[in-house]
This record gives structure tokens, sequence and C-alpha cells, in this order.
């Protein structure tokens, strides 16, 4: 085995990332993040920052608590956090070989006949793949941990609780996707749904129990001027854990004419990140993203895109022939 890098979690290292993250993380709001990510509606990144992703997240939780809807967080909203707050919302780690372990690819060639020449699409570095295990970004680490702070074993780092109550998966469970849950720290204690809704106008996808209880929710990436959500009713078919890409240029209005064919290997900063959740309209998915901070804000090519851990997460809550209703 190789020996492990040291990695110091410095700005110095990161100035772009360090830049957008110039205010710090308000505790407030990261509380709030913390909560809603672990009861299943998700805020995007945790960054302790207010957002339309935290916006959004609110009014799920609100709605589904029969609360005034009004995205904020108000008194009401507060209140209902109260039966959790024996949890606490940030925590100190002990970084370990396995939650540290490669290997990692550095950065990632932006065509995809570069990249299908590569062994795997995994994590660029160590601070990505932590970032990611957090539900969170390298920017944040940085705002919450002390400069001069190494990535090695038996370092103890600060981080956003998001660490799962429960990992009792099946024992038949496929041992690289057990794996990868246990990466993004998504647990096996996951409402059972029986409908998927898409909303467009909210940017969100919703979930629903048997009963018709919105029971998870989370910021979707949905469509474009150039391929918009097929609005319809859908089912979901199966799904695909850490699956490759088979790359398209037909597919995509935005590819380039020298363009061809190409069969990209997985991981999670693959396009379609580290699960295809399939729907039998030809062509069309739910799935992970390389970039989870750019979720609702930048454009997909009609699929709906998640953040890795909510798109791992809500794999394990649906199954094939779940309705998903895509709507305006």
């Amino acid at each position: 085995m190789r020996p492990m890098p040291l990695l110091v979690l410095t700005a110095a290292l990161f100035p772009a990332i360090a830049v957008a993250q110039a205010t710090p993380p308000d505790p407030r709001v990261m509380g709030a993040q913390v909560l809603l990510d672990r009861l299943g509606f998700g805020p995007g990144v945790i960054d302790g920052a207010s957002g339309m992703s935290l916006t959004k997240a609110l009014r799920g939780w609100q709605q589904a608590k029969g609360l005034p809807v009004t995205g904020r967080l108000d008194d009401a909203t507060v209140g209902s956090f109260e039966p959790y707050r024996a949890m606490p919302t940030m925590i100190d780690v002990t970084l370990t070989p396995d939650i540290l372990e490669g290997p990692f690819v550095g950065p990632i060639p932006a065509r995809e006949s570069e990249q299908a020449k590569m062994a795997s699409l995994g994590y660029s570095d160590a601070m990505e793949k932590l970032a990611e295990r957090y539900h969170t970004t390298s920017a944040t680490l940085v705002a919450l941990n002390a400069p001069q702070t190494k990535l090695a074993p038996g370092v103890v780092i600060k981080v956003p609780n998001v660490i799962p109550p429960a990992s009792n998966f099946p024992a038949d469970l496929n041992p690289a996707w057990r794996k990868t849950l246990w990466t993004l720290n998504v647990g096996s204690d996951q409402p059972e749904v029986t409908k998927v809704v898409v909303d467009k106008s909210d940017g969100v996808l919703r979930a629903f129990d048997g009963a018709g209880k919105l029971v998870a929710q989370f910021p979707a990436t949905m469509g474009s001027r150039h391929d918009p959500l097929p609005i319809g009713q859908w089912k979901i078919q199966g799904r695909s854990y850490n699956p490759p890409f088979h790359y398209n240029p037909k597919l995509f209005w935005d590819a380039g004419s020298k363009d061809r064919k190409a069969l990209l290997p997985p991981g999670p900063n693959g396009p379609v990140g580290v699960v295809w959740i399939d729907l039998d309209k030809q062509h069309y998915g739910i799935h992970g993203t390389p970039n989870p901070e750019k979720i609702g804000r930048t454009e997909s090519h009609g699929c709906i895109r998640l953040t890795n851990w909510d798109a791992a997460r809500l794999a394990m809550m649906v199954k094939p022939g779940t309705p998903a209703v895509f709507q305006p």
C-alpha cells in the first residue's frame, strides 16, 4: 500500500473556492441545513449560507409538517426542530484509512474522449471525497477547521453531522454499492416511496408514501430550453449503481462536431454520478452529478439531476414500477 499523502487543509490550496466562501458559515443556518438533510428534505450542499436550496428545503419540511409555508426559519419551524435538538449538528470525526482511501484521479478532463481513457471517474483528491461524504463543500471544510489541519489517518476534523443512524443493509446488497452508500453517508432507514413528483416550477423532486404523505424532497436540476423536462406520467424501470456512461454526441445539442461515441468509466465524477434511476422514457432518468454545488443553478439535457447523496438516497426509496410524475 502506498503511503497516504498529507494534504494541508488550507484555503491557499483552493484559492477560487476560498473567495467564494468569503463569509464564514452561519451556525444557525448550518444547523438547520444538517437537520433538514438528515430528515430527508435536502438543502443541497451544507455550507451555512442562506439561499434558494435552503428555502426550498424549508418549504418542503413546512408542507410535510402542516406548518405555514414561508420558506424561512420562523418560530414555528424552529419549534418543529425541537424533538431533534439532542442530536449535535456538528461533530468531530477521526480520519481513517478507509475514509481517505483512493485512488484519486486528479483533475477531470473536460472532453468525453479524454475521460473515456481513464480507469475511473473517481474523486479528484481526498478533499473532494470528504466534502461529498459530509454533504458539504471544500470551502466549508476549510472554514470549519484550522488552516494547518492535515488530512491523514488519526487527525480529527470538524464536519456537519450527516452520519445516518442506521446502516442495516440487506446481506445481498451489492458490495460496491454498499461501499458507495457508506462513503456518501446514506443510511438504510429510508422511507418506502410509492410516487415521485418532479415539479419544474419549484425546482424540486418530491417523494410520497402510500398514504400520500410527503416524506422526502430534494433540490433538482431538470431540463433546459434545448432539452425541456418531459412533462407527463412515467414509471421507474430500475436502478443502475455506479454505472458507466455511454456518451452519444447525437443526443447532445452542445456536442462538438468532432465528438465520437465513447464509453466513460464509472465514478462519482461521471456525468450521471453514482446512480442512474431509469425511466420508461428512452434516454431519460434521475441521476447524480459531479457538481453538487450547481444543482438547481445550471441546466441539464432533459434528465433530473440530484446531488450524489440525494440520488443514492432516492434509489433506496423507490423500486421498479414506482410512478414518476413530471409537472410544469
